[in-house]
């Protein structure tokens, strides 16, 4: 990623990444609930959700009364009849022998019949973001003629965007350079020398989203807000020390609930995605292309797979507060998802699979309103 060298703490290299977990444990970790609409595919990628680097060893069975199960994956594409809950099991077996076992809901909702208004969506992200593949897709889906009308806000829109698409997205970017980042040396023609929500306000750089709001946002706070960091925040996190791990993860997740707090003054009533981190790109070459050698796919598993737990216990349960998960890590192919020569990018099959269930969360959200 843009600026990821830069942001590196420890170097992979010459490291014995610490021993496979003992025999069979594959911490298998699902949100609680996924999200679908008639008519569009979604799905679970199995190896996703389980820590090993030999899925092979292993037979997946999935449990549940819609979608189709293949050997590598659960896929569904909902009718308007299945509209509903629908429990869903994933059971892993070792030859005979059970290892494995974890469940969640599947919502299937219909939008169709969802008021008819304008619906404000805010993306905030990195280098994934910036592309504007998957925030151009997503506004194609968004913007067929039987769902609501629906404005991208936002005040990048890169060369890849297309009319209308809007967002946040820099390369690079974190949860913390979110918060605070203002360059005060920055050239004249630097790219993007301060956070979007950062102002300088009698000589001290402050966020402020009320002004955000006010001036970049026609006044009017977003619908949806969706989070989708935490690549660079833990890229440079140490795979070989479960501790220091967890503790790079606790300071992400504290400058994660500062931003949130902060948009939560201003939009007292949106919902707000937080996006599972999705997995890297399952080809050793990907990371070889990008690092030389310096960090190791096997590492980044790690690393992305602890972050996805400590996400999902910090940000589950909190519909209350119009919080909820966005399991982009469920439908994402990591070999025919992304091109050969990149590590955590994916291609524009894998961003058109994150696109799909970020529409699917959206327009659950939507269908549910009252």
């Amino acid at each position: 990623m843009r600026f990821l060298t830069a942001c590196l703490f420890v170097m992979w290299t010459g490291t014995t990444l610490f021993a496979e977990a003992p025999e069979h444990d594959l911490r298998l970790t699902l949100p609680k609930m996924a999200y679908a609409i008639p008519g569009r595919e979604v799905g679970v990628f199995y190896e996703n959700v389980v820590l090993t680097e030999h899925p092979e060893h292993y037979r997946f069975v999935v449990e549940c009364d819609i979608g189709q199960p293949y050997e590598n994956r659960w896929i569904v594409a909902p009718t308007p009849e299945q509209v509903g809950d629908h429990p869903w099991t994933l059971k892993i077996f070792h030859g005979e022998k059970a290892v494995a076992e974890n469940s969640m809901l599947v919502r299937v909702a219909n939008p169709e019949f969802a008021i008819r208004r304008e619906r404000r969506v805010l993306l905030v992200g990195d280098s994934l973001t910036h592309a504007s593949i998957y925030p151009n897709d997503l506004y194609r889906r968004l913007s067929d003629s039987h769902q609501p009308l629906w404005k991208f806000l936002g005040t990048h829109h890169p060369a890849n965007a297309n009319p209308g698409v809007y967002h946040e997205g820099y390369g690079g970017w974190t949860w913390q350079r979110f918060l605070n980042h203002f360059d005060r040396m920055a050239a004249p023609d630097q790219k993007f020398p301060r956070s979007p929500f950062v102002y300088l306000e009698n000589d001290e750089a402050k966020l402020d989203l009320p002004r955000y709001i006010n001036e970049s946002c026609d006044g009017k706070a977003p619908d949806f807000i969706v989070f989708f960091l935490g690549i660079n925040d833990c890229f440079g996190a140490n795979p070989t020390d479960p501790r220091l791990m967890d503790e790079q993860i606790d300071t992400v997740l504290a400058n994660a609930e500062k931003l949130i707090a902060a948009f939560r003054e201003v939009a007292p009533h949106a919902e707000i995605g937080i996006c599972l981190t999705p997995p890297a790109n399952k080809r050793d070459s990907g990371f070889e292309a990008n690092y030389k050698g310096r960090y190791l796919r096997t590492g980044w598993h790690r690393i992305q797979h602890r972050l996805v737990e400590r996400q999902l216990k910090q940000f589950s349960d909190r519909q209350a507060e119009h919080i909820s998960i966005v399991p982009l890590e469920l439908y994402l192919d990591t070999e025919k998802g992304y091109p050969v020569d990149n590590a955590v990018h994916p291609n524009a099959n894998g961003y058109q699979q994150l696109a799909a269930t970020l529409e699917a969360w959206i327009m659950c959200r939507v269908a549910a309103e009252k």
